[in-house]
């Protein structure tokens, strides 16, 4: 390696890093090890290797038995919160899923009523399976430190396998996962926002032409308001839900009280009959059927939010009943007025309240888009920290709720995507087929993780876990078999999404190894170096530096190219180590950890979990509880800036290694990341060879 100095304020070139937490074998580390961040290149995501590990002070082990949450009594605000967050986006899918599955049935035959009977018995048993029974009664258990969603999960796995192999498996699968719920991100707010609008052509058929302009307006205005923070907006986010949820309920039950007939749908025997009648036809409407359980991810999601019991006791006692009743209204509508099958959900309500349906229906669907939204930033932040995608500016919204944060990056992301898919697909109908896919795919993923979690961390019997998980499986692999039948159709869209995401993950995980790597062969044992500095003829400066870097037990570049253009060093030196850590927040009391190297100079490694942003200037000032007087004011910070070029004989593929470093020149500088004052840092190129 080469260095060259350059000036702090270059940033656009700066590559970053990433090795990160779950790829434990990729650097040699022991079974279990955690990864360091990685502050030379300003990316926390590279791992340190065992040895290092034996010098450093040892973190706690997390007791993943232990009871992580005391529960706290449920009251009506929490329930209020719940309801605005956590179910906006189930509670949208009356919009639109029974009509979607009639709609199959009608593009062969006329659809009869014992066929509406099947298809609302067969709805209202997919979400006491899927969302009762798998998600409320069984995943939810599996809480991380008390956070739950896919990645969450994925760390929780991996800590109970001892194999490299298996816990490659498992971040492979929570990977996948993560990339279906991104595409699950881009489609919700285009469907649930067209599904709301379409509702105005009930009242006035005229305004056809406006539903794609409306929709498109009600996305820009949405993700416009994004930096504003969900705490500006969430206040209303509750009432508006349980305004939503009880008009769900009072007009289903109006319809009902008409026709109670349609309450036998309750049976399984009816959605039995269906199945075996109807033999292929049955199959392809279970396409559309599992679109009544979207957004059942968010309950498991969002228990770091609210905790468990809220979240089980609003779908228990309200949720759940709320959207029984409208699936069964809806049906019984049908049955009675064929005609109603062009848009049941809004000829469920009076003519005259049909315009302010439509309205509330948006404020609904937005709300349901927003906690998606909400939801993206925080597993696309769990997956900055966890090595598998570069830094981004990560803004926080709120100064007392880490929780509330907001990337401009993906937002845009989030916004062209729905967009695009407004305008390519036109129509609820359409983008249903889309739908289907990333949803189905997450529950794949999120149902083989649970496997391990509970045959290994819950310590069930193996009859015990293959007895309740394959019954899973079998559903969820049906589900997405008939989703797959659309793939032509629009399922092709969260499919080619989630490859190019795994794509690019792995592709920034592979060559942040094959740097860190490079970086350990041609590095200076620190041991060598603090042994031999006493003889040296160093010139010593008053004032605090900060070096930066990502392997603790070597020298970081950044000093050694220091030495030689400035020959100079600090009276105070601290060598800063990132540690990302494979569970949600680090233990109280582990944040920072100090080894004393020499007089004056310090090794400090600053742990963070996969859903906490690094504050270095911060932590840095927790020192003085350890003996070290640190005045932030007076530090200055030395930062590696990588120049990566092809070696004679690369490691990576040509295509792979230029989408690596188109990625890296976009990473957002690590001053910004790690919240270092721009002007107490001074850069050093490092040219690495891959």
């Amino acid at each position: 390696m080469t260095g060259t100095a350059t000036s702090s304020g270059d940033h656009n070139a700066t590559p970053a890093s990433g090795a990160g937490a779950s790829d434990k074998g990729a650097a040699g580390k022991a079974a279990g090890a955690r990864d360091s961040g990685h502050p030379d290149t300003g990316h926390p995501d590279a791992g340190h290797t065992g040895a290092a590990a034996k010098r450093v002070p040892h973190i706690t082990e997390f007791d993943a038995d232990a009871p992580q949450h005391a529960a706290a009594p449920v009251g009506f605000a929490a329930l209020l919160s719940v309801l605005g967050v956590v179910y906006g986006d189930i509670g949208t899918s009356p919009l639109y899923a029974l009509r979607s599955t009639i709609e199959v049935v009608t593009g062969h035959h006329q659809i009869q009523d014992s066929e509406v009977m099947g298809i609302c018995s067969l709805i209202f048993w997919t979400l006491i399976v899927v969302v009762t029974v798998k998600y409320v009664m069984l995943v939810m258990r599996a809480d991380h430190n008390g956070e739950g969603g896919i990645l969450a999960l994925t760390s929780l796995a991996q800590r109970v396998v001892s194999t490299p192999k298996a816990r490659l498996v498992l971040g492979l699968t929570g990977i996948a996962g993560a990339c279906l719920f991104f595409g699950d991100g881009v489609i919700t707010p285009a469907i649930s926002v067209l599904s709301a609008i379409e509702g105005v052509e009930v009242s006035l058929p005229g305004a056809r032409d406006f539903v794609i302009p409306m929709a498109i307006a009600v996305i820009i205005g949405l993700f416009s308001v994004q930096w504003l923070g969900t705490g500006k907006v969430g206040t209303i986010f509750g009432p508006v839900m349980l305004l939503w949820f009880g008009s769900l309920g009072l007009m289903g039950l109006v319809e009902i009280l008409h026709h109670p007939g349609i309450l036998f749908a309750l049976l399984p025997t009816y959605a039995l009959m269906f199945i075996i009648h109807h033999g292929a036809l049955s199959f392809m409407a279970l396409g559309s059927v599992v679109l009544c359980v979207t957004g059942a991810e968010a309950l498991y999601a969002d228990m770091g939010h609210f905790g468990a019991q809220p979240i089980r006791y609003a779908w228990n006692f309200f949720v759940l009943p709320m959207l029984v009743l409208n699936y069964f209204g809806q049906g019984a509508l049908i049955i009675a007025e064929p005609g109603a099958l062009a848009n049941p959900f809004f000829m469920l309500a009076p003519h005259a309240m049909q315009v302010p349906l439509v309205i509330l229906a948006t404020f609904a669907t937005v709300i349901a888009s927003q906690a998606g939204i909400s939801g993206g930033f925080q597993v696309c932040r769990q997956l900055i920290q966890l090595g598998y995608l570069p830094r981004m500016r990560i803004v926080h919204t709120n100064a007392e709720e880490e929780g509330q944060i907001y990337l401009p990056d993906f937002n845009r992301f989030l916004a062209v995507g729905a967009i695009l898919l407004v305008i390519a697909f036109r129509s609820s109908d359409a983008l249903a087929a889309a739908y289907g896919i990333a949803v189905t795919g997450t529950f794949i993923c999120t149902t083989c993780l649970c496997f391990v979690v509970f045959r290994r961390h819950f310590k069930w019997s193996e009859r015990a876990t293959l007895a309740t998980f394959i019954p899973f499986l079998i559903i969820d692999t049906t589900f997405f078999s008939a989703n797959a039948l659309k793939i032509p159709d629009g399922g092709w869209v969260p499919l080619m999404l989630g490859c190019v995401l795994t794509l690019m993950m792995t592709t920034w995980k592979r060559g942040r190894s094959l740097i860190i790597a490079r970086q350990g062969q041609d590095s200076l044992p620190m041991g060598s170096f603090i042994a031999r500095l006493p003889q040296s003829r160093t010139i010593r400066v008053p004032g605090m530096a900060v070096f930066l870097t990502a392997t603790p037990e070597f020298v970081p570049p950044c000093l050694l190219h220091n030495l030689k253009h400035n020959k100079v060093l600090h009276d105070h030196v601290l060598f800063v180590t990132i540690e990302n850590l494979d569970q949600p927040e680090a233990d109280r009391g582990h944040r920072v950890a100090v080894e004393e190297l020499a007089h004056d100079m310090y090794r400090v490694i600053l742990r963070y979990g996969f859903m906490e942003t690094p504050n270095i200037p911060r932590a840095l000032v927790e020192l003085k509880a350890n003996g070290v007087d640190f005045d932030p004011l007076q530090a200055s910070y030395f930062i590696s800036r990588e120049l990566v070029t092809r070696s004679s004989i690369p490691k990576m593929a040509r295509w792979r290694l230029s989408l690596f470093l188109f990625m890296a020149r976009n990473a957002t500088p690590a001053t910004e990341f790690f919240r270092i004052p721009m002007d107490r840092v001074v850069e050093l190129g490092v040219k690495v060879a891959i």
